[in-house]
């Protein structure tokens, strides 16, 4: 199959099944470890870019207020590339979990 087919296939799907895909290959991105984690009592539970405490919404916030991925490494540099494919893919996987976490920051 050629790029561009696979492209055209993947355009169609719904998103829930890109997300999946975007999990799928961040998995194999990262040797089957989506590089992210929650530890209770950690970040509140939140779901952090492993070995951080750097919570996935607080990326996602630091995103929608126009922060490019340059930016955030370069303002994190203990993150790297992979680190934030995992955390987008996290956040498309599990958009309800992120939608409440931001909800719940601002409210703070």
């Amino acid at each position: 199959m050629k790029l561009q087919e696979l492209k055209k296939q993947i355009l169609s799907l719904s998103s829930s099944e890109k997300a999946e895909i975007m999990q799928i290959l961040t998995e194999s991105l990262s040797n089957g470890s989506s590089g992210i984690t929650k530890t209770p009592g950690v970040v509140g539970g939140d779901a952090c870019i492993a070995k951080t405490r750097i919570p996935v919404w607080m990326l996602v916030s630091l995103r929608r207020q126009g922060s490019t991925d340059a930016e955030l490494l370069y303002f994190y540099p203990q993150l790297n590339a992979i680190d934030l494919v995992n955390a987008w893919a996290y956040a498309e996987a599990f958009t309800e979990e992120i939608e409440k976490a931001l909800q719940q920051q601002a409210e703070v």
